[in-house]
């Protein structure tokens, strides 16, 4: 069974899950070719009894129309996780969770599988972009920022901070290191 990269990207009202909440996510299941399966997008309703951290409050003040896109159509996180898992059962492969970084969207997806269904299909394994980035072109992880790779890796997509679109971006992103590295690894 072939593996699909499902790009991950998600907007919160704060740092770690449960004491905040988690306002939209947005996945692109990808194959290795870059080819676009299928997408995935929901906006959340807040946790009850959540609290909004201030600093990520005033960060949300500079994005007034990525706000805007995470606060309409609202569904409840235990109906949209049981949405996600389903598409994901869907994908025609073993949905390999990946993320820029991991180890935030991770955190709130694994978060949000647990409590509201029980089990987390993606287990507990994600792949970070950054590291994998920082593997292919060998150099200190704190060195290794968008700004400071390769142009050739990005596609025309900007960062929007709507979830699908940043998932699309970063997937792509992926894909590309992943192509060069297995053309460099072919020579």
């Amino acid at each position: 069974m072939d593996e699909i990269y499902v790009s991950t990207d998600i907007e919160t009202d704060g740092p770690v899950p449960g004491i905040y909440s988690m306002l939209s996510f947005g996945s692109a299941a990808f194959k290795k070719n870059k080819e676009i399966i299928s997408t995935f997008s929901v906006n959340l309703e807040c946790l009850p009894g959540a609290k909004q951290d201030p600093d990520t409050m005033e960060w949300w003040k500079t994005e007034e129309k990525a706000w805007e896109a995470c606060r309409k159509n609202l569904e409840a996180p235990k109906k949209a996780m049981l949405k996600y898992l389903g598409w994901l059962e869907e994908l025609p492969g073993k949905p390999v969770f990946l993320a820029y970084p991991a180890s935030f969207d991770f955190n709130f997806i694994n978060w949000y599988f647990i409590k509201f269904i029980g089990k987390n299909p993606f287990s507990y394994l994600a792949l970070d972009i950054k590291s994998y980035a920082m593997a292919v072109l060998k150099k200190p992880f704190y060195k290794v920022t968008k700004n400071a790779m390769p142009k050739k890796w990005f596609d025309e997509n900007k960062r929007s901070h709507v979830a699908l679109d940043d998932a699309i971006e970063q997937g792509l992103l992926f894909c590309n290191i992943m192509n060069e590295n297995n053309q460099s690894n072919k020579s």
